[in-house]
């Protein structure tokens, strides 16, 4: 199978990996507007071959789209004005319900397959790919009852030779739980860094950091160009996700000042989330409403 992936970075890199490892893919194209990040990607045997855009998708069996999600909007449209009718088209992008919208009333939209995989680090760039990365993980495969059944098969079965589980769920469902469970802890990072660089004598305070704060600050290294437009498809959501979130450090920074058995009912609380995150209590982790329920209580 002719595999054509478009973003040769952290993700579709990842995915050349695993698809290779697997023999998914007999033959993997790369496309990549970077000239750099194509040549890393030959260099180090993520693809066989890079090609220009429409040549890599007329040779395409699977078209895997790995790109920032306002590039995807663009592009998603293009790439199916150029497919062969047989030809499956997937995203990895982190929100989905705009990117449907873009292609909602296109002719070929039943060759397309609408995904996040929920998994990644804080690194970018083709050497950043790593074998395994999306094991064990879950990947959300959204309104799958607007794609073909070929389709969907096919891309259900790349994510399981991925070692992945799959979720279903509209597009809205998925924007608004991934602005819980992953764009707010990126926001959350992004400020607890920029609190920390507005540190008078920061230099101290970097000099006695370790693994609490490394931890917590590792996704403000995050690509702003992968982001920012995340940040923006989803903007209702995060700021709702956001709200809360304040909400819950207001009521914490007024029990630390005022109310010292109530900030201990608050950390007693919060501990509960290791019980959903073992998945030792299926009454907490039923399905992803709960989950998120955990979050706006």
């Amino acid at each position: 199978m002719n595999v054509t992936i478009i973003g040769l970075g952290l993700i579709g890199g990842s995915v050349a990996r695993d698809l290779r490892k697997a023999h998914f893919a007999t033959h993997l194209i790369g496309v990549d507007a970077s000239e750099k990040h194509a040549a890393e990607a030959l260099e180090i045997n993520l693809v066989d071959e890079v090609l220009p855009l429409q040549q890599a998708v007329a040779q395409a069996d699977l078209v895997v789209v790995a790109i920032p999600v306002d590039k995807i909007r663009r592009l998603l449209p293009q790439i199916l004005d150029m497919i062969q009718p047989g030809t499956t088209v997937t995203d990895l992008g982190s929100t989905k319900l705009r990117i449907c919208e873009a292609i909602e009333n296109h002719p070929n939209r039943r060759n397309y397959i609408a995904a996040h995989p929920m998994s990644g680090t804080e690194n970018s760039g083709p050497s950043a790919a790593l074998e395994g990365l999306f094991e064990g993980k879950i990947t959300i495969i959204c309104d799958q009852e607007k794609s073909g059944p070929q389709h969907l098969a096919l891309v259900e079965k790349m994510f399981q030779c991925m070692g992945m589980n799959i979720a279903y769920m509209s597009s809205d469902e998925q924007d608004h739980s991934t602005a819980y469970i992953s764009h707010l802890p990126h926001v959350v990072a992004y400020a607890l860094a920029n609190a920390a660089m507005a540190k008078e004598n920061r230099h101290i305070i970097f000099d006695l950091a370790s693994g609490g704060f490394n931890s917590t600050v590792r996704l403000a290294k995050s690509t702003p160009s992968m982001w920012g437009p995340i940040f923006q498809d989803n903007k209702q959501y995060i700021v709702e996700s956001l709200d809360m979130y304040i909400k819950h450090l207001i009521e914490f920074k007024d029990s630390i000042l005022n109310n010292e058995e109530k900030m201990y009912e608050l950390m007693e609380n919060a501990t509960k989330i290791r019980e959903v995150l073992n998945g030792s209590n299926p009454s907490l982790i039923k399905n992803e409403e709960k989950i998120i329920k955990l979050y706006t209580k």
